[in-house]
């Protein structure tokens, strides 16, 4: 018996908090859920959603470790977002002044995709469906 339902959502620690509040707000279009103040701790917490779904949660920590965050990079490889086109993706990013690398074709299913990364460095791919 498989006692997962879904994925609930992705957590990610950011570097500055205002900076990935704006990326995945105004550049990436997620909505916020909840904007949460821990003064205990120092740290904020952002609830976002996408097209209605929960899906991400920012914090913000001081002094939080360094870690080596690329594609092919020991852990959490990368986090994908569905598109129905690359290109209008990849110039959507763009515009928003994120750099994405050259199109890819997934050599299984014949679908492209593209990496790009948050203001951390965090990789992010688009992949189209």
């Amino acid at each position: 018996m498989n006692i997962l339902k879904s994925i609930h959502h992705i957590a990610i620690i950011c570097s500055d908090y205002e900076r990935s509040k704006k990326f995945y707000t105004e550049v990436l279009g997620f909505t916020i859920v909840r904007e949460i103040y821990r003064q205990e701790r120092d740290s904020y917490k952002l609830d976002l959603a996408l097209n209605g779904q929960y899906i991400i949660e920012i914090f913000s920590f001081s002094n939080a470790p360094q870690r080596l965050s690329q594609p092919e990079a020991l852990g959490l490889r990368h986090l994908a977002f569905a598109v129905s086109s690359i290109e209008e993706g990849r110039t959507y990013l763009k515009q928003h002044g994120v750099e994405s690398e050259a199109i890819r074709i997934d050599e299984h299913t014949g679908k492209r995709f593209t990496f790009f990364a948050d203001p951390d460095g965090l990789p992010l791919e688009l992949y189209e469906v």
